[in-house]
């Protein structure tokens, strides 16, 4: 178990693989070009790496046409690289003024399948002041009245749970240093906000904007107020 722990590690830990893996954190699929330019190293030593990874069966990759795409093998590789991010040293804020004005990535952000940030966080804590998510030793649950919630919402918790993945955790947020939510109910808020314009992908980016919509919407059931 050490010696497998280890070579897991020293393979993440390796610069390019590394950018690889946080460059895949945005969700989506890329090429090998793709994935070269955002290391800054060339495409013959992009394939070693990606290789490497491959082996290890931390990506898989799937071809399309011409082209072959690179992602995460699982999902929980993700959460992974994810919780490695939470090593990052917070820099101290010098006043109230300056921790308003966050970049982006840090305000509202994809982590992986599921929304993260300070928003991501926020809504987070509203579902459980709302007590339609409980926390129990670490974990969380979806209460009854929470059920009644989610449906009344247009999500299927029976059809969550049936998902062959983790169907409800915490996931602590490298730049909140809190927890927000991921699984299954996670993906499956981010994909309604994404589908009704709450939100909006931006290029090249995890970033995520909030339109004028789902300021309202986030004010009406989780009344975050933008």
């Amino acid at each position: 178990m050490e010696d497998q722990f280890i070579k897991a590690a020293a393979l993440i830990g390796d610069p390019t693989r590394a950018s690889i893996m946080w460059t895949l954190l945005d969700g989506r699929a890329f090429t090998a070009t793709e994935l070269a330019i955002s290391a800054n190293t060339s495409p013959q030593n992009i394939s070693m790496h990606l290789g490497k990874l491959l082996e290890a069966n931390l990506l898989c990759v799937e071809k399309q046409g011409r082209h072959k795409y690179y992602r995460f093998s699982n999902k929980e590789v993700a959460y992974v690289v994810e919780a490695m991010a939470n090593l990052i040293p917070k820099p101290e804020i010098a006043s109230k003024k300056k921790s308003e004005n966050y970049p982006p990535i840090k305000y509202c952000r994809t982590c992986y399948d599921h929304l993260a940030g300070k928003i991501g966080v926020a809504l987070t804590d509203s579902l459980l002041e709302q007590k339609i998510i409980i926390e129990n030793n670490s974990t969380f649950e979806i209460s009854s009245e929470g059920e009644k919630w989610f449906s009344d919402f247009g999500i299927n918790i029976e059809d969550a749970q049936k998902q062959k993945r983790i169907f409800l955790k915490p996931c602590l947020d490298w730049s909140e240093r809190r927890n927000h939510i991921a699984g299954s109910i996670g993906t499956l808020l981010l994909n309604k906000m994404l589908n009704e314009d709450w939100i909006r992908r931006t290029a090249n980016s995890r970033a995520i904007v909030i339109t004028g919509k789902g300021e309202k919407e986030m004010l009406k059931y989780f009344k975050i107020i933008i």
